[in-house]
């Protein structure tokens, strides 16, 4: 994947990313944006409270991942680089 394309994939996710953030946000937690492998593999940093919630898992699969997959239905497959979910 050329720069210019991992550039417009990396905006596409981070968008959906903004969509889901205000709900973590809420409970004091929040996700950071940290790779985008060649295989199209979404690599995720759990923030603040989300980094040691027991709901990690869940938010992630029903929140997350759901969101990144709706707007860039290419993704194939997100994952949590720390934290509970990880």
């Amino acid at each position: 994947m050329s720069a210019p394309e991992k550039e417009a994939l990396w905006a596409k996710v981070d968008a959906a990313l903004d969509d889901v953030r205000p709900h973590l946000k809420v409970d004091g937690g929040n996700v950071e944006l940290v790779d985008i492998t060649e295989d199209l593999e979404v690599k995720i940093r759990w923030l603040g409270n989300c980094e040691s919630c027991s709901m990690s898992a869940m938010t992630m699969r029903a929140g997350v991942e759901q969101s990144i997959k709706n707007k860039v239905p290419n993704i194939k497959s997100v994952e949590a680089i720390n934290g509970v979910a990880s």
